[in-house]
């Protein structure tokens, strides 16, 4: 199911990237010194999709990051509620441990 959900998805994706890689392949040149921008250094000629897939990808990893780290709250927290988690089982496997043991010494000295 969840690969027919990844083909529905996936398949108009890549058919709008594919259009819009033919419909922008003209060469742009994108001058990083605003000065002189005819400045061949610090100039890049690439198709114009290159430049949206780059600016695509910054934005994707950009906003991962972004969310990452605003959820980091409650990441610790759920850490520290399973720490807690965890120590309070292994407490009530202990008392568990010693009531059977206390039952255990009752019908001992019960059956004498």
């Amino acid at each position: 199911m969840m690969r027919f959900i990844k083909l529905i998805v996936l398949v108009p994706i890549a058919i709008i990237l594919v259009v819009l890689s033919v419909a922008n392949r003209h060469f742009v040149t994108l001058a990083l010194n605003p000065f002189r921008p005819d400045d061949a250094l610090l100039s890049v000629s690439l198709p114009l999709f290159v430049f949206l897939f780059i600016a695509l990808m910054a934005g994707v990893i950009l906003g991962s990051l972004v969310t990452w780290f605003a959820q980091g709250k409650y990441r610790k927290q759920a850490r520290d509620e399973a720490h807690e988690a965890r120590k309070w089982r292994e407490e009530a496997g202990k008392q568990r441990t010693r009531v059977e043991e206390i039952t255990t010494r009752n019908l001992i000295s019960a059956s004498k």
